[in-house]
């Protein structure tokens, strides 16, 4: 049973000014018990302690690795730690399902929130609004669980006493719970967040684009033409009701990752990690490593760039790159905390039809000349934020000048996303002040790093947690999964028509004239004959990189094994079928005692 401890998210800030701040103080209890839903702040708080607990996964390590490991997006990082997620050797119930366990906990609550707040004494319009947000949250568990394992336990009433047996039922039937409790919520959800769910919780057009979801991903499951169609009305629906939704793009995507923006109008769902002491979130100043809560996306990406950035580094006899000279950088909060976890899959192939190719800059990222989306999601100029002299007869100082950096104002290091000939102390002839660090010297210690997450605001105490919510929905995304709901139901030319209108805005830049956006947008346009299945996944990378999204993905659409053995060196003489579900947590396996024993995914 769950220990409740009721800790509210931003989402609900209007109750800490409402005058209702006694209804959350927190009663730890050893369980839940039906009393505790038998008044309105005891539903009330049931439902805020769900959406605590979905900020305990998205924007933490094990969770953010879970969601990304193992594609074709990324391999591992110099600080990596254990391979077994990025190349599933070794991968077993002893090693995955961070969000098993509190997923279940929380379906329980939400059973309990659901069957003891249609009695409670509530205005009925407010009843509907927590029943509303009761049900979507269970579907959100329930589809996150059933893309990740297949069937699992379902269960829609509310358990009060502990029991030591359980069993699997099929993902038919939980698909069919889902598409029920989303359909309802959508019906009594509003149509924007309202007191006291405020900031981005959920909203009828968020219910709206998690049932078009959930009807995709059992449409490819099944090669069910009806649920392709149903994802494509509903995507549809949302889009033409904008503006009463309070949805839109913003005309710049790098505008989408502004701090000031990420409760703004392309935001349709968050994972709130606001800081307030009271919570016991994390202590300022503590630079705090992990835990329930904690949000270190920003920097699970991040090279190490003050140990690797030496401004006379230089290039080995095996064409290597080699750290070498005094640091040209310190670490601050702009460029963030380096955690070394993962990196872009820049790695060429050795072998086979794309040898010498690799997935970041040759697949995903081509169009980079009018493609906006890699500029605005990697870092790959750093400006000098430490004064650094190098002398002339320095080791490894080849450039054969003596100069001191100008802070604020000299690049330290610059990574092209093209060769650089002289790389990496030299522009051709011309000596360069930082180090120049190009494709064929990225390894797995310096390499583009993910900038959308990163947060300026931590000042003197950047080794902080971020205190940004992760933003799990964007409004991009009802875009590009109508697009693949019509490809799925045959209507290619729909399909490109959605994609376009993403595509035609990553083609936008502030800077440029207004003759050079048009020419980009054209550029940037394709047609019916251009849409494949590859196609949509790559545009999916390019607009969603780094976005909890990519293993999902690649599993919805039955492409996880060949797009793996494609793209993925480190993981592809390894990935195999079964690895389309997770292994079941060995936890669960060993708690069912009673009865028939819990199974696992085959494979496993």
């Amino acid at each position: 049973m769950k220990s409740i401890k009721v800790l509210i998210t931003a989402s609900l800030v209007a109750l800490l000014s409402s005058g209702c701040e006694k209804v959350l103080e927190e009663h730890p209890q050893s369980q839940i018990v039906p009393s505790y839903f038998n008044s309105p702040s005891g539903v009330l708080g049931g439902i805020a302690g769900v959406y605590n607990d979905i900020r305990s996964q998205w924007g933490t390590e094990g969770f953010t690795v879970e969601m990304q490991a193992g594609t074709d997006e990324f391999i591992q990082g110099l600080s990596a730690g254990t391979p077994i997620p990025y190349t599933y050797n070794g991968l077993n119930g002893s090693n995955f399902g961070s969000a098993w366990g509190i997923a279940f906990q929380d379906i329980n609550t939400l059973n309990g929130v659901l069957q003891y707040g249609q009695t409670i004494e509530l205005p009925e319009a407010t009843r509907k609004q927590y029943l509303a947000q009761a049900k979507f949250l269970r579907a959100f568990w329930y589809f996150y669980l059933v893309q990740t394992w297949g069937d699992v336990p379902l269960h829609t009433e509310f358990i009060t006493v502990p029991s030591q047996a359980a069993s699997r039922q099929p993902a038919a039937q939980v698909y069919e719970l889902i598409i029920k409790d989303l359909t309802e919520a959508a019906a009594d959800l509003p149509n924007q967040p309202t007191a006291p769910f405020l900031g981005k919780a959920a909203t009828k057009p968020v219910a709206q684009f998690l049932l078009a979801k959930a009807y995709l991903t059992r449409g490819w499951l099944n090669n069910t033409a009806a649920d392709f169609t149903k994802a494509a009305a509903l995507t549809d629906e949302i889009i033409a009701n904008k503006s009463a939704y309070g949805l839109d793009l913003w005309q710049d995507y790098g505008d989408a990752f502004v701090p000031a923006n990420d409760y703004g109008k392309e935001s349709m769902f968050v994972s709130d990690h606001v800081l307030d002491p009271k919570y016991g979130y994390y202590s300022v100043g503590a630079a705090a490593g992990g835990g329930a809560a904690q949000n270190l996306s920003p920097w699970f990406t991040n090279w190490n760039y003050p140990n690797n950035s030496g401004i006379n580094s230089f290039k080995n006899a095996s064409g290597a790159f080699v750290n070498s000279g005094t640091s040209g950088m310190i670490r601050d909060s702009y460029y963030g905390r380096p955690y070394v976890r993962m990196r872009p899959n820049s790695d060429k192939l050795a072998t086979g039809p794309r040898a010498g190719k690799n997935y970041f800059l040759d697949q995903a990222f081509t169009k980079r000349d009018v493609d906006s989306r890699f500029a605005n999601s990697f870092y790959t100029v750093y400006i000098s934020n430490t004064s650094v002299t190098n002398a002339a007869n320095t080791a490894n100082n080849s450039r054969g000048i003596s100069y001191t950096t100008v802070v604020g104002s000299d690049t330290a290091v610059w990574l092209p996303d093209y060769e650089v000939p002289g790389a990496p102390q030299f522009i051709g002839s011309r000596p360069f002040k930082g180090i120049v660090v190009p494709p064929s010297l990225w390894n797995n210690g310096i390499f583009p790093a993910l900038k959308k997450f990163m947060d300026p605001s931590r000042g003197a105490n950047f080794n902080d947690p971020s205190t940004r919510p992760c933003v799990l929905y964007r409004f991009s995304d009802v875009y590009m999964t109508g697009a693949e709901a019509y490809f799925k139901a045959g209507d290619a030319a729909k399909a490109a028509s959605l994609l376009n209108v993403v595509r035609q805005r990553a083609a936008f830049r502030k800077s440029a004239t207004t003759a050079q956006n048009a020419a980009a947008a054209a550029a940037m346009t394709i047609t019916a004959s251009d849409v494949t299945l590859d196609f949509i996944l790559d545009e999916r990378s390019r607009e969603f990189f780094g976005e909890w999204q990519r293993w999902h993905d690649l599993v919805r659409t039955r492409s996880l094994v060949r797009r793996v053995q494609e793209w993925n060196q480190e993981a592809a003489p390894y990935v195999k079928d079964f690895n389309m579900l997770r292994p079941i947590p060995q936890t669960q396996i060993d708690r069912v005692v009673d009865g028939p024993a819990f199974p696992q995914n085959s494979g496993y």
